[in-house]
């Protein structure tokens, strides 16, 4: 089973500027997913797309195995994820002239994942032959008991309120949170369509203390809080 790994970088980061390289115990935020996707023993090759020559050099220097320039038109504020990894698999393929069966797409702001939820995001797919995985932890919120919204003339509701009513929050539906951490895709679905939610995706998922994902200042000192806990303990 060939499979590939794209971790997708851009360099305009508005919340935390410059996070994909910034400094993080030692290492740039990337190094830890292009470690991670080596570490887990599963990839054929390991490819960083991103319009920053900065953040190629990173992964340059974290050893991947192909750098993609990406194109100012997948590099807006408003440029969605997948022509993004649609047009890092096309050129590593290129380059490679290999057809990878299975193709993962790595966070790169996601660092706390483990190498196990990789493998197991992939055994997922590849046992099942479902179209594709992403990854979600349990939600704080939830929209049939404390999740609300307000409508126009200004009252507010339950965003998905049940007919029978529910009065703790343990009684609601299971609902999860995405973490944006892992997308497993089989090759050819990846290609078609233009969501990610398809007839059989499928669901892994993690705890929260694997699955902040940093978009802010605050998350980017969480993160950093549980590094330093995760080394500490391993010593």
């Amino acid at each position: 089973m060939s499979r590939l790994c794209t971790i997708c970088a851009r360099g305009g980061s508005k919340g935390v500027k410059g996070k994909n390289v910034r400094p993080l115990i030692g290492k740039p935020l990337i190094a830890y997913s292009i470690e991670q996707a080596r570490r887990s023993g599963l990839f054929d090759a390991i490819a960083v797309s991103s319009d920053s020559e900065v953040i190629l050099e990173a992964a340059r220097n974290a050893g991947v195995d192909y750098l993609i320039a990406r194109p100012a038109e997948l590099a807006t504020d408003t440029a969605a994820k997948l022509p993004v990894i649609r047009h890092c698999v096309s050129e590593v393929e290129r380059l490679s002239g290999k057809r990878f069966a299975t193709l993962v797409d790595l966070d790169a702001t996601s660092p706390l994942r483990s190498e196990e939820d990789i493998l197991q995001a992939v055994g997922l797919l590849e046992s099942t032959g479902v179209d594709n995985v992403i990854t979600a932890m349990p939600a704080r919120r939830s929209p049939y008991f404390n999740l609300v919204e307000v409508n126009a003339a200004g009252v507010v509701a339950l965003s998905k309120p049940l007919q029978a009513g529910i009065v703790r929050r343990q009684d609601a539906p299971l609902c999860y949170d995405m973490n944006a951490s892992i997308y497993v895709w089989q090759h050819d679905a990846l290609f078609d369509g233009d969501s990610v939610f398809r007839a059989n995706t499928r669901l892994h998922v993690m705890p929260e203390e694997r699955s902040i994902d940093i978009d802010s200042e605050l998350d980017f000192r969480l993160v950093e809080l549980l590094m330093r806990e995760r080394l500490a303990a391993a010593e």
